[in-house]
């Protein structure tokens, strides 16, 4: 029988993933690190370019060649045609999702943002989601997904990167759900 419905049941776990929603107006967009692909800051930048907030607050950790992530990132999206005025480089040292929320919270609250765009890869908008309202629920966060180049949820099994991303994605959510 699982064998009949293979293909919904694959697509069914990894929708669950995927928690979205449309953008709204904010205060600032907030960019995650975590994509080497550049759809991240992409989404972010046009989410500026149409109005959705002023600026993008861009997050980037160390260890890529002794870069902030924030560093290659935003000029990426110069090179695609963004201003660099859209962006506001924050560099830090986060190791994860719950890491860099502690670390840029205090930031958008000393800044007074209280609506923010919350940007982040589809697979990984559930469980961001999740953290960042956990955190801070005295702050409206709206989740908008950044495509994956190699990531959907109802075709992730038929590459090796959407079947990595994947993986690692429910690994992390179910260590979120057990407070590892």
């Amino acid at each position: 029988m699982a064998g009949l419905f293979h293909n919904q049941i694959l697509a069914s776990l990894g929708s669950y993933l995927v928690k979205a929603g449309l953008p709204a107006k904010a205060d600032v967009v907030l960019v995650l690190d975590g994509d080497a692909t550049g759809q991240r800051i992409l989404t972010g930048a046009q989410l500026v370019r149409d109005g959705y907030a002023p600026q993008a607050l861009v997050s980037g950790s160390t260890g890529i060649y002794g870069y902030y992530a924030c560093d290659l990132a935003i000029p990426f999206a110069v090179k695609h045609g963004y201003p660099e005025s859209y962006f506001i480089h924050f560099e830090n040292d986060a190791s994860s999702t719950v890491d860099e929320a502690r670390l840029v919270l205090p930031v958008i609250r000393n800044k007074g943002y209280r609506r923010i765009l919350l940007v982040t890869s589809d697979y990984h908008t559930r469980r961001a989601s999740s953290i960042y309202h956990g955190q801070a629920p005295d702050l409206t966060f709206i989740t908008v997904a950044a495509p994956d180049l190699h990531y959907s949820a109802d075709g992730w099994w038929h590459n090796r990167e959407g079947r990595k991303t994947f993986l690692y994605e429910w690994l992390k959510t179910v260590a979120n759900w057990v407070g590892v």
